[in-house]
């Protein structure tokens, strides 16, 4: 455990250092800014008015900003790490391959959370300074999902990771997962199985094993009970997970997905560097 601790602390001092992670919390802290900028604060859509409306749109674009950034900044860790030779200095230590590895990916973590939810706790201070009501149940629900998807791909990278043999690859491999979810997210790629007649509940159980789905419909149901939204598939989704089974399992299945995808990238990761 102490190995375990030293190493997500090397990470995180060696992340804050780096330009990546400046350039990261300035994306963030300036989506914040350009909302509070554009009125959102003012507006009032589908009842939703003040900091509520301003978070919805937050977490719809951190979406598609957090899971990019995750990827490639950790896909290059184990492959840069394996270009650069540390891993025979690292042998050298008293420093066990899971040590070295899970703490990596809890320094990470750590570092790839904190800009994203320092983000949006600044927008909540600043409503209240202002006098706008706090959402606190959003709010708890909206930071449970940030980790839930910042896990979850922080996991898919690390076994990217593993598998590549330089931080090109990686990289390149990260940029296609994500753009592959994003076309599921989209229905582009559905649509084959759509005209191949599959039934309703086969196609929606397809889109839900999408991360990036599971994560946006999760946070249309926030603000959207019925899923209006969606249209009939908003039947099958309630139907056999009701809205707070939707929601935990908003939370649960990236979670999970995350923990096995880097659970089976140390196993690759210990299987192909020990002697």
């Amino acid at each position: 455990m102490k190995h375990l601790m030293l190493t997500a602390v090397a990470d995180i001092s060696e992340s804050l250092r780096s330009r990546w992670f400046l350039i990261y919390t300035l994306v963030f802290g300036g989506v914040v800014v350009a909302l509070f900028i554009s009125g959102l604060t003012e507006s009032r859509i589908m009842g939703f008015t003040g900091l509520s409306r301003l978070l919805v749109t937050y977490l719809q674009i951190t979406m598609a900003i957090l899971p990019l950034f995750v990827l490639i900044t950790t896909v290059r860790s184990v492959a840069g790490d394996r270009e650069a030779g540390i891993f025979e200095y690292m042998l050298s230590l008293p420093v066990s391959l899971a040590s070295w590895f899970w703490g990596k990916l809890l320094g990470r973590f750590f570092v790839v959370f904190l800009p994203v939810v320092l983000a949006m706790f600044g927008a909540v201070a600043w409503g209240m300074i202002k006098g706008v009501e706090i959402p606190w149940n959003q709010v708890t629900l909206y930071t449970l999902f940030l980790i839930s998807l910042a896990w979850c791909f922080l996991g898919i990278g690390m076994f990217i990771s593993t598998l590549a043999r330089s931080s090109d690859v990686a990289t390149g491999a990260a940029f296609i997962v994500w753009l592959f979810l994003l076309l599921f997210l989209d229905l582009i790629l559905l649509g084959a199985l759509i005209r191949e007649g599959l039934p309703p509940a086969t196609i929606i159980g397809i889109a839900l094993a999408n991360p990036l789905q599971v994560f946006r419909t999760g946070a249309m149901l926030l603000f959207d009970p019925q899923l209006v939204m969606l249209g009939p598939a908003a039947y099958v989704i309630l139907d056999n997970f009701g809205e707070k089974g939707y929601l935990a399992w908003t939370i649960l299945y990236p979670l999970i997905l995350g923990t096995l995808f880097a659970w089976l990238g140390y196993r690759l990761f210990r299987k192909g560097d020990l002697p």
